[in-house]
């Protein structure tokens, strides 16, 4: 697989408003792949982390396929990536070496929900808004996919809006974003490799799903 680490200018409208509408920035993301690899099982994967007291934005991008950023020397892409000292894009391959048992650092920006039944009798996928709730949905999410919570915090949790699709078919959107920070233990390896390589839980063209596990 491969991962990319773009530095984006806060400053730039371009940034602001693919920040606040996520669907938009899954476009630009989009355009470092072949049109054709959304007719394939792959999945890309994107998030973006805000470092704390910094005046820069990371976009991390995971992929199967290897990306062409070529996109970004285009004049309209001028000012979205904020300059800085090394490669801006940088990507790299890596494997998963998992091993049962084995303890990690992760990272996962989700969209928890649970499908509910509503008045008139249909069912709805909602987002859970209390941390109890929150937390035992990751803990499902790992028992399927090859890994058992130890530790989480929940933090930036907000609601992120915007619009999807296009022409008649676009459409307002309001999703439920928790991040969840802590360790985990593997318990099935490969699954939770194809974990990684598919992502966690819904949302994923809207920047949720992808699971960042470190020593």
């Amino acid at each position: 697989m491969y991962l990319s680490r773009l530095i984006l200018n806060p400053g730039s409208r371009r940034v602001q408003r693919e920040v606040a509408e996520p669907y938009q920035m899954h476009r630009s993301v989009m355009r470092a792949f072949p049109a054709s690899l959304g007719k394939t099982d792959e999945r890309v994967l994107f998030r973006v982390d805000a470092a704390p007291h910094a005046d820069a934005l990371t976009l991390l991008v995971q992929s199967w396929t290897p990306p062409d950023w070529s996109w970004l020397g285009e004049p309209k892409a001028q000012g979205y990536l904020l300059p800085v000292s090394g490669p801006n894009p940088a990507v790299k391959s890596f494997d998963l070496h998992l091993v049962a048992g084995q303890v990690l650092s992760f990272r996962l920006r989700a969209n928890p929900t649970a499908r509910r039944k509503l008045d008139d009798g249909e069912h709805k996928r909602l987002g859970l808004y209390r941390e109890e709730e929150q937390v035992d949905w990751l803990r499902r999410k790992g028992e399927a996919s090859g890994f058992r919570v130890l530790s989480v915090a929940t933090g930036g949790s907000e609601v992120i809006g915007g619009a999807a699709g296009s022409g008649d078919d676009r459409h307002d959107l309001k999703l439920l974003a928790v991040q969840f920070d802590g360790t985990l233990q593997v318990t099935d390896p490969e699954r939770l490799r194809q974990g990684v390589a598919h992502g966690v839980g819904s949302g994923k063209g809207f920047g949720f799903g992808l699971l960042s596990l470190a020593r």
